[in-house]
This record gives C-alpha cells, structure tokens and sequence, in this order.
C-alpha cells in the first residue's frame, strides 16, 4: 500500500471511518475453504455508474483432492445472486454472512459461473477502507476507482478470500462500459468491442495473482506509451493512463514511471511481468498496488532528487510489483515483508538519485517515526486489519537497511535479489519471515537468528552504555542483546567498526565516542 506517511491520515480519523463495514479478511482459513484450491477467475462485469452498481457474471476455475459437498466461497451480502450453475445445471446455495455455500452437484465439475449484481460498497476511506470510488472529473466524466486491500476482493466477486489463495492460472477480465469510458485492468488488452452504445473490454493475465491485486478503473484517459528494456533483455510495454484533464501531464509522468521502474530493478532485480506490461492509472483515491496497473492519485507531486523527479507513492506502489505480487505472504502476520521490503525500495531511490546524504537523511527520520510499541511481525494466522499498523514499513525498511550493513553491500545486494528471484518464494509459491530468515542466514553462512529475533518479533532495542575509564578509554556496550553487532564508532582518531555485545569493550579515545554516527542500526543511545 501507500508509503508510511499516507498511513498516518488514517490514524488521525476516527476508528468508525477507518474501519466501519469489518470486511476484515485473513485469519485462520475456514475449515470448508481448505478442502479446495482456486486456479482461475473469470470475471465478467458490467459497471453501471449512474447507479453505483455492477452485474456480474464470475466462472471459478478450482480443483479439490476429494468429493466437495459444499463449495463455500466469499461474496459479500451487499450483492444478490441470481443463479449458480456447475456443468451448465442450476444448483442449490445459501448466501448470508457475507459467505456463498454452494451445494456440489455429483460430478467431474471443476468450475462453478456465479451470476450477481446489486449497489456497490462505497469506499469511505480508500484505500484505508476499501471499496468503489465514483467521482465526476472536472470536464464532468464519470469515473471510478477500486480499492480492496483491507477487505478481499469479496466486495467485488465471488473469491476463496484469503491471502494463502491466489489464482495460479490468473484472471479474465472482461468489463464492459457506457461508450466512451476505457477500462484499465491486469494484464494484457486482448481486445474490444462495442456493442451498441457500450464498450467491452477484455483484459488478460496468466501470471498468478492475488485477490486484493484483481483491479479495474473506468475513465476518460489520455494514454502514452513507451516499450521499456527490461535488465533482462525484453521489451515490455509500458502505459500511463491519466484524466483528459491531465493529458499535458502524461508524457511527464510516463518519465518517472520509467525511472522508477530502472531503479528498482537495479535492486530487486528484472521486472517480473514481462509478459503483460507496466502501467499506472490515475484514480480518484491516493494509490494502491495492482498487478501490472497501479493505482495513483498524488497529483503528479514531484520531488527533484538529483538529475530526476521523485513521485513517492508512484514509485512505492510499483515496488509492489516485486514485493507484495511476485513475492507475497499467505499470512498477514508477515506483512511487513510487502510493506517493509518495498519502503525500503524507496529508500534506495535516495540512495541512486539524491547520493548518500539524502539516503542517510532519510534513514534518520524514519528512525524518528518508529515508537517500537508493536512487533513487525504479528501473530500467527493475523487478519489484514491485525497486521497492518505503521511499523511495517518503517522498522520494516530499517531492518533491511541495519542488514544491508551488518552484510555489506557485496553480499546484501546479490542475496535480496536472489531471494526476490527465487522460485519457491515467488508467483505461486508465498512466503513467511521465517523463510526469510532461513534463506539469509543460508545465503550469508551467518546466524542472524539474534539480529531477527530482536527487531522483527520484539519491541526492545538494544540500549548503548559508555562509561569512562581512565583519562584516554571509554567502556561501551548493548544493553539487552545476547549478540554480537558490528558498530561504527567514531572518536578524535576517526571511525573503527567494532562487534558491540553486552560485554564492555575498550575504545581508546580522549573525547566521548560517537556510537553509530550515520544510523545504521536502531540503537536507544
């Protein structure tokens, strides 16, 4: 989601705005729901701005080990179910608690087409709390935008909403519109067509995805183009659709967006969507990341970082390309590994573009940010809502920074980027911190169980003791570690790396040392 900053508007609104419709999702897995597994979706919707509503039409492609009785999927009451057929027969379901149980006829089916419509949830907060967002642009355009991070795509279609269930096979999208309005979707364009005084366009993808990543936006948009080389050798078309309003702003930020893109894969390493394209989309609430279409709406508020702009949130949300949607979690307890990984993603924009001063400058007033009142990682079997809090990001992108230093940039670089392309983390395959975890200290030949287990699953940190001793030496030491860290200390004589433990160590110096003068680590001092 949207960078640290953007998340503490919320903070500021009172919890009945934050989170009043409780479409929460995660959590243990419903009992019923793990008899199956999801490979496909096919969704056909009608969007009807005039009444805020939808009809839709979804076909759910899934496979289970043994005879289903009852395929209980997620779909919220909001919409009513017209019918439920699996091999073209009308079947029995219930729908209520925002759960649709649909009694599986005795055959081979391995897809259920699921027809609903009805009035949409409207976001009240996007995409804080999620749903549809419909506006008017200034020249008197409908357009809407969708935001479902918080609440599973249950406010849109029929889904196993959990975060351990994506799509393996990936999604159609065919959405159709009042002419002249365009859709921007995952994935490919394959076609369009219009039918009457109507406009189906029909979007595909055949990546895995996950629920909250399936988006659509309705607009009237200028589009620029560009076919970006990939580091990996492939052009790979790249779109930015903004409002007609806009359109003087489109070469501009097609610009930043290429940018963007280069930057992070010097770091994380080849876009991972070749196939389908990069895209951004002006919507009408702050920005969200979606498989091949990100959300923005800020305004095209650039910053000037060395020869290049700076647009934060464009460019957090498409490192979600690389840490949220290649790499994702099937529990939200370890949600920092999409928040934190890609915030750290916006650090190492200060660090290509602004030089080292911007990026420690930056580091240092994160550190300010962090109160450490909650762990980065959450209980087990967390819900979004649980998990999600301002520490995700911030402690999050600092622990990557602290471990960028312990390991050096030789090491650390080369392993972020084997981790992000390694296949039994990424697309189909999800992830958790302990995997993480495992795969570091592999990587590295380290034990780094300590350094984790301290900043990642508690809320202390370590505290910096200096004693005097003598009239030329200084005692120094961690408080509240059974480790050893590497530490800059700089005295009269310059700057010493020196392994700090609970031991008192040492340093000769006529004047009180500076422990960790740039801010590698989160000391209390």
């Amino acid at each position: 989601m949207q960078k640290l900053f953007l998340f503490s508007l919320c903070l500021f609104l009172s919890s009945s705005v934050c989170f009043s419709q409780n479409w929460d999702w995660g959590g243990p897995m419903d009992p019923l729901q793990k008899q199956f597994k999801i490979h496909h979706y096919q969704l056909e919707i009608e969007l009807l701005p005039e009444s805020q509503s939808i009809k839709g039409k979804s076909t759910v492609t899934f496979s289970a080990p043994e005879k289903l009785e009852v395929l209980r999927l997620d779909l919220i009451n909001d919409y009513l179910v017209s019918s439920v057929k699996m091999n073209e027969v009308e079947v029995e379901f219930t729908h209520q608690n925002d759960l649709l149980d649909i009694q599986v006829i005795d055959c081979t089916c391995q897809s259920v087409v699921i027809s609903y419509e009805g009035k949409t949830p409207i976001a009240q907060n996007p995409p804080w709390e999620g749903g549809f967002t419909w506006e008017i642009d200034q020249l008197g355009n409908y357009w809407m935008g969708l935001s479902s991070q918080g609440e599973g795509a249950k406010i849109f279609m029929p889904a196993l909403d959990h975060p351990s269930s994506e799509a393996t096979n990936g999604v159609n999208l065919s959405v159709t519109v009042p002419n002249p309005y365009f859709v921007a979707a995952n994935g490919q364009l394959l076609r369009t067509e219009k039918n009457g005084d109507k406009l189906t366009y029909y979007w595909n993808t055949d990546y895995p995805i996950n629920n909250y990543g399936i988006n659509f936006t309705m607009g009237v948009f200028q589009e620029e183009k560009v076919i970006y080389k990939s580091i990996s050798g492939e052009d790979i078309p790249m779109h930015v659709w903004v409002l007609q309003e806009n359109k003087a702003k489109a070469k501009e930020i097609l610009e930043v967006l290429k940018v963007s893109t280069a930057t992070h894969e010097k770091y994380f390493g080849a876009y991972p969507w070749p196939k389908d394209k990069i895209a951004i989309v002006e919507t009408p609430y702050l920005g969200m990341e979606h498989q091949t279409i990100n959300a923005y709406g800020n305004n095209f508020q650039y910053v000037r970082m060395g020869k290049v702009n700076y647009d934060n949130l464009l460019h957090h949300e498409l490192g979600h390309e690389w840490y949220g949607n290649k790499v994702s979690v099937g529990d939200w307890a370890d949600f920092w590994i999409h928040e934190g990984i890609t915030a750290f993603g916006d650090w190492m924009f200060f660090w290509e573009h602004g030089g080292e001063e911007a990026y420690f400058a930056n580091a240092k007033n994160t550190l300010r940010q962090i109160p450490h009142a909650k762990p980065v990682v959450s209980p087990v079997n967390s819900t979004e809502e649980e998990a999600y809090h301002s520490e995700i990001y911030t402690k999050g992108a600092y622990v990557m920074h602290s471990l960028r230093w312990i390991l050096g940039d030789d090491v650390f670089f080369p392993m972020l980027k084997a981790f992000g392309g390694d296949a039994r983390f990424t697309y189909e395959n999800q992830v958790n911190t302990e995997d993480f975890i495992d795969f570091v200290n592999a990587y590295t030949g380290k034990d780094l169980n300590g350094f984790f287990q301290l900043y990642l699953y508690t809320t202390s940190v370590p505290e910096v003791k200096i004693s005097k001793k003598g009239k030329k030496g200084y005692e120094i030491s961690l408080d509240g570690i059974d480790f050893t860290l590497p530490v800059e200390i700089q005295t009269e004589n310059g700057v010493e790396v020196v392994s700090l433990s609970k031991k008192p160590i040492l340093i000769a110096s006529t004047t009180l040392p500076i422990v960790d003068p740039k801010g590698w680590l989160m000391l209390k001092k």
